[in-house]
Protein backbone atom coordinates (compact mmCIF):
# COMPACT_ATOMS: atom_id res chain seq x y z
CA UNK A 1 0.00 0.00 0.00
CA UNK A 2 1.56 3.41 -0.70
CA UNK A 3 -1.41 5.17 0.27
CA UNK A 4 -0.98 5.21 4.58
CA UNK A 5 -4.80 5.95 4.64
CA UNK A 6 -5.61 2.70 2.59
CA UNK A 7 -3.33 0.55 4.58
CA UNK A 8 -5.22 1.88 7.85
CA UNK A 9 -8.31 1.43 6.08
CA UNK A 10 -8.21 -1.97 4.73
CA UNK A 11 -6.90 -2.89 8.69
CA UNK A 12 -10.02 -1.62 10.00
CA UNK A 13 -12.58 -2.58 7.62
CA UNK A 14 -11.19 -6.33 7.67
CA UNK A 15 -11.86 -6.48 11.59
CA UNK A 16 -14.75 -4.29 11.90
CA UNK A 17 -16.86 -3.46 8.90
CA UNK A 18 -18.60 -6.22 7.29
CA UNK A 19 -19.82 -4.43 4.23
CA UNK A 20 -19.68 -0.75 2.84
CA UNK A 21 -23.13 0.57 4.21
CA UNK A 22 -22.85 4.12 4.89
CA UNK A 23 -24.54 3.81 8.06
CA UNK A 24 -22.54 1.17 9.99
CA UNK A 25 -19.83 3.05 9.10
CA UNK A 26 -21.36 6.02 10.39
CA UNK A 27 -22.41 4.47 13.23
CA UNK A 28 -18.76 2.84 14.06
CA UNK A 29 -17.40 6.17 13.82
CA UNK A 30 -19.62 8.15 15.97
CA UNK A 31 -19.29 5.84 18.52
CA UNK A 32 -15.52 6.32 18.48
CA UNK A 33 -15.51 10.41 18.46
CA UNK A 34 -17.56 10.16 21.13
CA UNK A 35 -14.07 10.09 22.62
CA UNK A 36 -13.68 13.09 21.62
CA UNK A 37 -16.67 15.62 21.56
CA UNK A 38 -20.21 15.07 22.68
CA UNK A 39 -22.98 12.90 21.02
CA UNK A 40 -24.61 16.25 19.39
CA UNK A 41 -21.76 18.16 18.54
CA UNK A 42 -20.17 14.04 16.39
CA UNK A 43 -23.11 13.76 14.52
CA UNK A 44 -23.32 16.90 13.65
CA UNK A 45 -19.73 16.71 12.37
CA UNK A 46 -20.46 13.66 10.46
CA UNK A 47 -23.79 14.39 9.04
CA UNK A 48 -21.83 17.90 7.82
CA UNK A 49 -19.06 15.62 6.14
CA UNK A 50 -21.68 13.14 4.63
CA UNK A 51 -23.46 15.75 3.05
CA UNK A 52 -20.54 17.54 1.57
CA UNK A 53 -18.51 14.43 0.46
CA UNK A 54 -22.21 12.38 -1.10
CA UNK A 55 -24.64 14.79 -0.83
CA UNK A 56 -26.79 12.69 1.70
CA UNK A 57 -28.58 14.46 4.28
CA UNK A 58 -29.05 12.91 7.63
CA UNK A 59 -32.83 12.22 6.89
CA UNK A 60 -32.01 10.42 3.38
CA UNK A 61 -29.58 8.12 5.17
CA UNK A 62 -32.38 7.16 7.64
CA UNK A 63 -34.59 6.68 4.75
CA UNK A 64 -31.95 5.06 2.80
CA UNK A 65 -29.88 2.61 5.42
CA UNK A 66 -28.65 0.26 2.41
CA UNK A 67 -26.81 3.16 1.24
CA UNK A 68 -23.15 1.57 -0.20
CA UNK A 69 -20.09 3.72 -0.53
CA UNK A 70 -17.10 2.40 -3.24
CA UNK A 71 -13.79 1.85 -1.78
CA UNK A 72 -12.43 5.60 -2.87
CA UNK A 73 -15.49 7.36 -0.96
CA UNK A 74 -14.68 5.42 2.06
CA UNK A 75 -11.09 6.28 2.12
CA UNK A 76 -12.00 9.83 1.53
CA UNK A 77 -14.42 9.70 4.59
CA UNK A 78 -12.09 8.04 6.59
CA UNK A 79 -9.11 10.53 6.19
CA UNK A 80 -11.65 13.35 7.27
CA UNK A 81 -12.56 11.00 10.24
CA UNK A 82 -8.80 10.85 11.29
CA UNK A 83 -8.89 14.50 11.02
CA UNK A 84 -12.04 14.91 13.41
CA UNK A 85 -10.18 13.01 15.92
CA UNK A 86 -7.38 15.39 15.69
CA UNK A 87 -9.67 18.17 16.34
CA UNK A 88 -9.28 19.77 12.93
CA UNK A 89 -12.22 22.28 12.20
CA UNK A 90 -14.44 20.78 9.73
CA UNK A 91 -14.98 23.68 7.98
CA UNK A 92 -11.10 23.34 7.24
CA UNK A 93 -11.51 19.36 6.39
CA UNK A 94 -14.82 20.60 3.74
CA UNK A 95 -12.77 23.46 2.65
CA UNK A 96 -16.21 25.43 2.41
CA UNK A 97 -18.82 27.10 4.68
CA UNK A 98 -21.79 28.86 4.23
CA UNK A 99 -22.30 32.14 4.75
CA UNK A 100 -25.65 34.93 4.49
CA UNK A 101 -26.50 31.77 2.09
CA UNK A 102 -22.87 31.93 0.23
CA UNK A 103 -20.68 29.34 -0.29
CA UNK A 104 -16.70 31.08 1.13
CA UNK A 105 -13.49 28.85 0.68
CA UNK A 106 -11.36 28.66 3.98
CA UNK A 107 -7.92 26.91 4.89
CA UNK A 108 -5.60 27.25 7.48
CA UNK A 109 -4.55 31.14 6.44
CA UNK A 110 -7.79 32.63 7.21
CA UNK A 111 -10.34 32.45 10.27
CA UNK A 112 -13.78 30.36 10.00
CA UNK A 113 -16.65 32.68 9.76
CA UNK A 114 -18.67 32.79 12.73
CA UNK A 115 -22.35 33.26 13.02
CA UNK A 116 -21.94 36.09 14.88
CA UNK A 117 -20.40 37.90 11.82
CA UNK A 118 -22.93 37.10 9.85
CA UNK A 119 -25.38 38.93 12.26
CA UNK A 120 -22.77 42.31 11.89
CA UNK A 121 -23.15 41.82 8.16
CA UNK A 122 -27.55 41.83 8.68
CA UNK A 123 -26.57 44.75 11.20
CA UNK A 124 -24.98 46.85 8.30
CA UNK A 125 -27.61 45.93 6.11
CA UNK A 126 -29.81 47.00 7.77
CA UNK A 127 -29.15 49.95 8.85
CA UNK A 128 -27.85 51.38 5.60
CA UNK A 129 -30.39 53.03 3.62
CA UNK A 130 -28.34 55.04 1.22
CA UNK A 131 -27.34 54.41 -2.19
CA UNK A 132 -23.52 54.41 -3.77
CA UNK A 133 -21.66 53.75 -0.73
CA UNK A 134 -17.89 53.40 -0.34
CA UNK A 135 -17.52 50.85 2.07
CA UNK A 136 -14.01 49.37 3.63
CA UNK A 137 -13.78 45.62 5.54
CA UNK A 138 -10.17 45.71 6.85
CA UNK A 139 -8.62 42.55 7.44
CA UNK A 140 -10.88 40.45 5.40
CA UNK A 141 -9.76 37.02 6.00
CA UNK A 142 -11.50 34.76 3.74
CA UNK A 143 -13.51 38.00 2.33
CA UNK A 144 -17.01 37.11 3.99
CA UNK A 145 -17.89 40.57 5.60
CA UNK A 146 -17.01 42.11 1.88
CA UNK A 147 -18.80 39.86 0.00
CA UNK A 148 -22.08 39.03 2.11
CA UNK A 149 -22.05 42.95 2.09
CA UNK A 150 -21.61 43.43 -1.85
CA UNK A 151 -24.62 40.88 -2.28
CA UNK A 152 -27.03 42.69 0.18
CA UNK A 153 -25.74 46.12 -1.04
CA UNK A 154 -26.23 45.77 -4.16
CA UNK A 155 -24.96 49.47 -5.42
CA UNK A 156 -22.26 49.96 -2.81
CA UNK A 157 -18.17 50.30 -3.99
CA UNK A 158 -17.31 47.29 -1.83
CA UNK A 159 -12.68 47.80 -0.53
CA UNK A 160 -11.22 45.14 1.62
CA UNK A 161 -7.73 44.75 3.09
CA UNK A 162 -5.65 42.20 4.60
CA UNK A 163 -1.92 42.22 5.72
CA UNK A 164 -1.47 38.61 4.82
CA UNK A 165 -1.30 38.04 1.11
CA UNK A 166 -2.67 34.34 0.83
CA UNK A 167 -5.74 35.64 2.76
CA UNK A 168 -6.40 38.11 -0.21
CA UNK A 169 -6.28 35.61 -2.96
CA UNK A 170 -8.78 33.14 -0.84
CA UNK A 171 -10.69 36.56 -0.18
CA UNK A 172 -10.36 37.02 -4.85
CA UNK A 173 -11.24 33.47 -5.12
CA UNK A 174 -14.44 33.54 -2.79
CA UNK A 175 -15.71 37.11 -4.78
CA UNK A 176 -15.23 35.44 -7.95
CA UNK A 177 -17.13 32.59 -6.97
CA UNK A 178 -20.14 34.31 -5.53
CA UNK A 179 -19.98 36.47 -8.70
CA UNK A 180 -19.04 39.81 -6.09
CA UNK A 181 -16.94 42.70 -7.61
CA UNK A 182 -14.99 43.84 -5.00
CA UNK A 183 -11.36 45.53 -5.05
CA UNK A 184 -8.87 43.77 -2.67
CA UNK A 185 -5.74 45.66 -0.59
CA UNK A 186 -2.96 44.34 0.88
CA UNK A 187 -2.87 46.58 3.67
CA UNK A 188 -1.29 45.94 7.45
CA UNK A 189 -4.02 48.47 9.15
CA UNK A 190 -1.20 48.49 12.53
CA UNK A 191 1.00 50.69 9.84
CA UNK A 192 -1.47 52.69 8.29
CA UNK A 193 0.19 55.62 7.08
CA UNK A 194 -0.49 54.96 3.16
CA UNK A 195 -4.40 55.67 2.07
CA UNK A 196 -5.82 53.31 -0.33
CA UNK A 197 -6.30 53.80 -3.77
CA UNK A 198 -9.02 52.88 -6.16
CA UNK A 199 -8.32 51.73 -9.60
CA UNK A 200 -8.05 55.24 -11.21
CA UNK A 201 -5.12 55.37 -8.93
CA UNK A 202 -6.85 58.43 -6.48
CA UNK A 203 -7.64 58.18 -2.96
CA UNK A 204 -10.83 56.19 -1.69
CA UNK A 205 -12.75 58.02 0.87
CA UNK A 206 -15.00 55.82 2.44
CA UNK A 207 -18.55 56.31 3.75
CA UNK A 208 -18.24 53.05 6.17
CA UNK A 209 -16.01 50.94 7.47
CA UNK A 210 -16.12 47.86 9.25
CA UNK A 211 -13.56 45.21 10.44
CA UNK A 212 -13.92 42.14 12.92
CA UNK A 213 -10.32 42.55 14.14
CA UNK A 214 -8.69 39.97 16.37
CA UNK A 215 -9.69 40.91 19.79
CA UNK A 216 -8.92 37.48 21.58
CA UNK A 217 -6.93 37.78 24.53
CA UNK A 218 -4.49 35.72 25.84
CA UNK A 219 -6.21 34.85 29.11
CA UNK A 220 -9.01 34.27 27.17
CA UNK A 221 -6.73 31.65 25.08
CA UNK A 222 -6.77 29.30 27.88
CA UNK A 223 -10.30 28.92 28.07
CA UNK A 224 -10.48 28.03 24.22
CA UNK A 225 -10.83 24.70 22.72
CA UNK A 226 -8.04 23.00 20.30
CA UNK A 227 -9.89 23.08 17.20
CA UNK A 228 -9.18 26.93 17.21
CA UNK A 229 -5.90 27.14 18.97
CA UNK A 230 -4.00 24.32 16.91
CA UNK A 231 -5.86 25.27 13.61
CA UNK A 232 -6.74 28.62 13.20
CA UNK A 233 -4.23 31.33 11.83
CA UNK A 234 -3.56 33.39 15.40
CA UNK A 235 -2.69 36.62 13.85
CA UNK A 236 -6.38 37.03 12.69
CA UNK A 237 -7.36 35.81 16.56
CA UNK A 238 -5.39 36.99 19.08
CA UNK A 239 -4.08 40.35 21.00
CA UNK A 240 -1.54 40.60 24.24
CA UNK A 241 -3.49 40.88 27.54
CA UNK A 242 -1.77 44.31 27.96
CA UNK A 243 -3.03 46.26 24.32
CA UNK A 244 -6.46 44.45 23.51
CA UNK A 245 -7.81 47.04 21.50
CA UNK A 246 -4.48 47.87 20.01
CA UNK A 247 -6.49 47.10 16.36
CA UNK A 248 -9.56 49.39 17.10
CA UNK A 249 -7.03 52.23 17.89
CA UNK A 250 -5.30 51.96 14.57
CA UNK A 251 -8.44 51.72 12.46
CA UNK A 252 -9.60 54.81 14.31
CA UNK A 253 -6.15 56.48 13.41
CA UNK A 254 -6.92 55.28 9.51
CA UNK A 255 -10.35 56.47 9.73
CA UNK A 256 -8.95 60.29 11.06
CA UNK A 257 -7.77 60.50 7.20
CA UNK A 258 -9.74 57.77 4.94
CA UNK A 259 -13.41 58.17 6.43
CA UNK A 260 -15.59 61.28 5.59
CA UNK A 261 -17.31 63.30 7.98
CA UNK A 262 -20.42 61.21 9.11
CA UNK A 263 -18.88 58.28 8.05
CA UNK A 264 -20.03 55.14 10.02
CA UNK A 265 -17.67 52.78 11.51
CA UNK A 266 -19.06 48.93 12.75
CA UNK A 267 -16.94 46.79 14.81
CA UNK A 268 -17.13 43.17 16.04
CA UNK A 269 -15.92 42.91 19.55
CA UNK A 270 -14.77 41.09 22.71
CA UNK A 271 -17.81 40.63 24.57
CA UNK A 272 -15.93 42.00 27.59
CA UNK A 273 -14.60 44.93 26.45
CA UNK A 274 -17.23 46.60 25.32
CA UNK A 275 -17.20 49.49 27.66
CA UNK A 276 -13.57 49.85 26.63
CA UNK A 277 -14.19 50.48 23.10
CA UNK A 278 -17.14 52.80 23.43
CA UNK A 279 -14.91 54.74 26.08
CA UNK A 280 -12.32 55.12 22.69
CA UNK A 281 -14.68 56.22 19.97
CA UNK A 282 -15.89 58.65 22.34
CA UNK A 283 -12.55 59.76 23.21
CA UNK A 284 -11.51 60.11 19.52
CA UNK A 285 -14.78 62.13 18.82
CA UNK A 286 -17.15 59.82 17.73
CA UNK A 287 -21.21 59.46 18.24
CA UNK A 288 -24.61 57.69 17.79
CA UNK A 289 -22.64 55.04 19.68
CA UNK A 290 -24.68 51.91 20.27
CA UNK A 291 -23.04 49.01 21.46
CA UNK A 292 -25.63 46.35 20.56
CA UNK A 293 -26.10 42.47 21.16
CA UNK A 294 -25.60 39.30 19.18
CA UNK A 295 -28.58 36.66 19.08
CA UNK A 296 -27.25 35.02 22.43
CA UNK A 297 -27.47 38.24 24.24
CA UNK A 298 -23.50 38.96 24.27
CA UNK A 299 -22.09 42.56 23.59
CA UNK A 300 -20.59 41.85 20.23
CA UNK A 301 -21.24 44.79 18.06
CA UNK A 302 -20.61 48.89 18.79
CA UNK A 303 -21.99 51.16 15.33
CA UNK A 304 -21.06 54.55 15.70
CA UNK A 305 -20.77 57.66 13.53
CA UNK A 306 -17.55 59.96 12.69
CA UNK A 307 -17.79 63.35 14.64
CA UNK A 308 -20.82 65.19 16.22
CA UNK A 309 -22.87 66.08 12.93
Amino acid sequence: FRNPDAKEFHYFANMEIRNNLLAELKKKYLNDLLNYYDEKEAEQLLTILIEHFFEISRNELIINSNHRLSESEILKLHKAYKELKQYKPVQYITGVVEFHGLKIKVNSAVLIPRPETEELVQLVTDLETSMDLIVLDTGTGSGCIAIGLSSLLKRANIHASDICENAINIARKNAELNNQHILFHIHDILNNEEPLLDRNGEKVMFDIVISNPPYVTLEDKKKMHPNVIDYEPSSALFVTDENPLEYYLSILQFCEKNLVLGGRLYFEINEGMGDEVVSLLKRCNYSDIVLRRDINGKFRFVSSKKGNT
